[in-house]
């Protein structure tokens, strides 16, 4: 009897069987619902970029999911690339009628929308590094398993980009420390229920938001990001553009979701996801 996995080959369709669009659909667009279409396909450069260059046209709850992204790009431009159908790689367009100086927040809401939606689901706790990390343990170790990207589309409308390692092997993993839910042994690892699980988490937090009028503190936002971030507590060395470095500990996130950071010199620094350029944990 032969493996499926047989000498580093891909893995078969029956190991990564495809996405059930139609039934992803039925469950996810609904008449009163956030979603108002899915889209399911083979393979894409980006998502993001297929959203953001239609976000004038679509409405509001866009989803369009790959199966395999070629030139899937994280922050800074930096790449994301997996084997096929081996995680989720999905974008969805909104355009929140909430002040734009909040809108900054969504990455964030992105990040706990994913983690409690695959906790429940995959049966893996995942914690948040700040800005836009989804962190499993390995084996003891924290490792990056996921990632969000945020892009403006014209004057009112925003792409989020989402980014699970599911079934990656670590033979199969882009980068030493990047882990995937499957490393992390989840009790699941079908996409379409993580699909479903993400989605419904995400509509449900960003109503919250949208009818908070974009606070963070009255929809609940900031304190769920605040107690699933690893970042705070911690001591940390940021990066900066100018080649200037900040260290210190980060002790809160503000009303704007900026990583406030206690300095050597008794001060505080609050430094925004568009500002850093890396933040590491230091011993």
């Amino acid at each position: 009897m032969t493996s499926s996995h047989g000498s580093g080959g891909p893995w078969s369709d029956l190991d990564r069987p495809p996405l059930n669009a139609g039934a992803l659909r039925r469950a996810l667009v609904l008449p009163d619902g956030l979603w108002t279409s899915l889209d399911v396909i083979p393979t894409t450069g980006s998502t993001n970029s297929d959203l953001a260059a239609r976000a004038d046209e679509l409405p509001e709850g866009t989803v369009l999911v790959a199966e395999e992204q070629t030139a899937g790009r994280g922050r800074l431009d930096r790449s994301w690339v997996a084997p096929a159908r081996s995680g989720l790689f999905l974008s969805v367009l909104l355009k929140p009628d909430v002040p734009v100086h909040r809108w900054g927040w969504l990455p964030l809401l992105t990040g706990v929308a994913a983690a409690t939606g695959l906790a429940k689901s995959a049966g893996v706790d995942l914690s948040l590094k700040w800005p836009n990390d989804l962190l499993v343990s390995v084996g003891g170790e924290e490792r990056k398993t996921g990632g969000i990207l945020a892009e403006r589309a014209g004057d009112r409308a925003i792409v989020l980009g989402l980014g699970i390692n599911v079934t990656l092997r670590e033979d199969e993993l882009p980068v030493p420390g990047a882990g995937s839910l499957l490393l992390a042994n989840a009790v699941s690892t079908d996409r379409d229920t993580l699909v479903r699980a993400v989605l419904r988490s995400l509509e449900k937090w960003y109503g919250q938001w949208v009818r908070a009028d974009g606070d963070p503190e009255a929809s609940g936002l900031q304190a769920a990001y605040a107690a699933g971030c690893v970042t705070l507590g911690r001591r940390i060395r940021a990066q900066l553009p100018g080649e200037r470095v900040l260290e210190g500990e980060a002790v809160a996130l503000d009303g704007d979701g900026r990583l406030v950071v206690a300095t050597e010199g008794g001060g505080t620094e609050a430094v925004s996801a568009g500002d850093i350029v890396h933040v590491r944990s230091t011993a």
